[in-house]
């Protein structure tokens, strides 16, 4: 994967060779992510919940998770501890929980961002690239 080197940090990250796991419970959000960020040209997969996601990242390689924290089967905070602790992925937080507390506790858990629904494609796609860039 091409990363920015520090002589030309301005050089975006190519989407095509970025592989985004989407973890979403909610199927119409689900979609439109996926659309969306396939769209843009990121490699997309999709999971409804922690198992499905935890399965997938066992299975596959992935540079970032996307990731939903109120899921059925467990809170995103606990999945993302447990996607870190088998492998280095980043991940991004887009959840319906906004307050300070809750982005703490996205920031513990190892997201490097937090956006609230309903998220501006343009900003996630930024925060992708600037996530990813930063190593």
């Amino acid at each position: 994967m091409g990363k920015s080197s520090e002589s030309n940090p301005a050089r975006p990250l190519q989407p095509g060779q970025i592989r985004l796991l989407v973890v979403e419970d909610h199927l119409d959000t689900t979609r439109m992510l996926y659309l969306l960020l396939a769209g843009f040209g990121y490699a997309v997969k999709t999971a409804g919940d922690a198992a499905t996601a935890l399965e997938l990242v066992s299975q596959e390689s992935f540079d970032m998770v996307i990731c939903d924290i109120g899921l059925p089967d467990e809170t995103g905070y606990e999945l993302m501890k447990k996607i870190r602790e088998c492998k280095p992925i980043k991940g991004i937080a887009v959840t319906a929980y906004g307050a300070e507390e809750d982005v703490r506790k996205s920031r513990d858990a190892g997201f490097s961002e937090h956006f609230l629904k309903p998220v501006e494609l343009s900003r996630l796609h930024e925060a992708i690239q600037r996530v990813l860039a930063s190593g």
